[in-house]
């Protein structure tokens, strides 16, 4: 059987490594898809530094519109990344009834709805394992393998650089700035990390895992975000004494009033598994009503990790290259006509309505009473206090300190709650500081 044509728009660490990796386990991948996957067409625009990367027997070009052209090619792989050209080029390769594969989680989270109308108009596939998480094989198991269950919540370690940057916070006792400074001198974070450090990159990634978890259009646009840039190293220290530690969690939950959909940095008790997921590794955990909790870790960058997903979804493609459109798996794996009435009776909630538990730090007046008057505050708000943390002002501010830290933990309360009682305690003149919130999840 003649084998699956392939054209690769982007060559670069993702597409090299997916060129690679193809190539090696041609024998393996054959066998298991039922038929040879080619790439023979590449577009980049250092033609010759691609043409040195594939060798002989590659067409190499300089325009990706010429290898969407190409009626021998049956699948585009998109590695260019971005919102711009990248939506141009994959919206005419499904008007060419071109397969497509991408890895770009940004334009999906944005576009996504719009793609995937355009790809079921036209009878064809995009798949995008390696959008989110990387290597691990998150999609597939949303979509297929937990497809007996109604999804309850997910939360996931998504973005490396973030992780390696609160690693290093904890393990080293480092500022922000000076482990951000590390994980670029490492190569976990680019020159301009701001996507990574705001909590972006993680929101692009959770939107798409609400959409299939949850059979809702994908909505970044109503995604909460709030990255690390605001965390010091005393609260990584103060977090682990209470027993837990800080992650940016990307985070989609069921609720009988709609959909919470928001990336920030949480607390996470040490004792559960992705608490102890350390420098730019990826897990996602997933609640679902049959199986319960499942939890999935790995590689969540990288050339050959992020080429797996890359080529599972060329082999997915390929056995089911001639099946009915019809009998295929949604691209969200709900079927589409029923995503609006979703997106109606499932709405994304406003942070304000979202119902979670709270770390606070305040920094105040060493003097009696303050503790009163703050718990007082929350009292009249109707948050119950969980725990209760205050360090001698000497070990804050050293020897005759007249300021000192005070820690508290909430039981869950409403977010716009917590809002006013924040901004009642902030108006109090013993509070010196800006007040530290950080958002607990127990994940039980």
């Amino acid at each position: 059987m003649k084998s699956i044509q392939v054209g690769l728009l982007g060559i670069g660490v993702v597409g090299s490594g997916t060129f690679n990796v193809l190539r090696r386990n041609q024998d393996e991948i054959r066998r298991r898809a039922g038929r040879g996957i080619e790439i023979t067409m590449v577009a980049d625009l250092d033609v010759a530094r691609a043409q040195a990367l594939v060798g002989k027997g590659v067409q190499v070009v300089g325009d990706a519109r010429a290898v969407i052209a190409n009626p021998e090619i049956d699948i585009v792989i998109e590695l260019i990344g971005g919102y711009g050209i990248a939506k141009t080029l994959v919206l005419e390769a499904i008007a060419a009834g071109k397969h497509v594969v991408t890895a770009n989680k940004a334009l999906l989270a944005v576009h996504g709805t719009e793609i995937f109308a355009a790809a079921s108009a036209k009878g064809v596939m995009v798949a995008f394992e390696a959008a989110v998480a990387g290597g691990i094989p998150i999609i597939k198991a949303l979509r297929e393998g937990l497809t007996a269950n109604s999804i309850q919540w997910i939360a996931g370690i998504i973005n490396g650089t973030t992780n390696f940057i609160l690693s290093e916070m904890r393990d080293k006792g480092l500022d922000f700035d000076v482990a951000l400074k590390e994980a670029q001198r490492l190569g976990y974070a680019e020159a301009d990390p701001t996507f990574d450090i705001e909590g972006v990159d993680a929101a692009h990634k959770a939107t798409i895992m609400s959409a299939i978890a949850f059979g809702i259009p994908v909505q970044f646009d109503r995604a909460y975000v709030e990255g690390i840039t605001q965390l010091g190293a005393a609260d990584i220290k103060y977090a682990e004494q209470l027993g837990y530690r800080i992650k940016l969690l990307g985070i989609t939950k069921r609720t009988p009033h709609g959909i919470e959909l928001r990336v920030h940095p949480s607390l996470v008790p040490v004792k559960r598994l992705i608490a102890n997921v350390e420098g730019a590794m990826n897990a996602v955990m997933v609640q679902g009503d049959a199986v319960g909790t499942t939890l999935y870790y790995g590689k969540g960058a990288g050339s050959e990790p992020t080429a797996s997903a890359v080529i599972a979804d060329l082999v997915d493609i390929t056995r089911l290259h001639t099946v009915d459109p019809l009998n295929r798996v949604p691209h969200l794996a709900f079927q589409p006509q029923t995503l609006d009435q979703a997106k109606t009776q499932l709405p994304v909630l406003p942070m304000g309505e979202v119902v979670t538990s709270y770390y606070l730090r305040l920094r105040v007046a060493d003097q009696a009473g303050v503790l009163a008057r703050v718990t007082g505050i929350l009292a009249q708000a109707d948050i119950s206090i969980d725990a209760v943390l205050q360090r001698e002002a000497d070990e804050v501010g050293g020897e005759g300190s007249t300021q000192t830290d005070l820690i508290i933990l909430t039981h869950d309360c409403v977010e716009a709650r917590m809002n006013d009682a924040l901004a009642e305690m902030q108006a109090l003149s013993t509070v010196l500081a800006p007040i530290t919130r950080i958002r607990k999840e127990e994940l039980a």
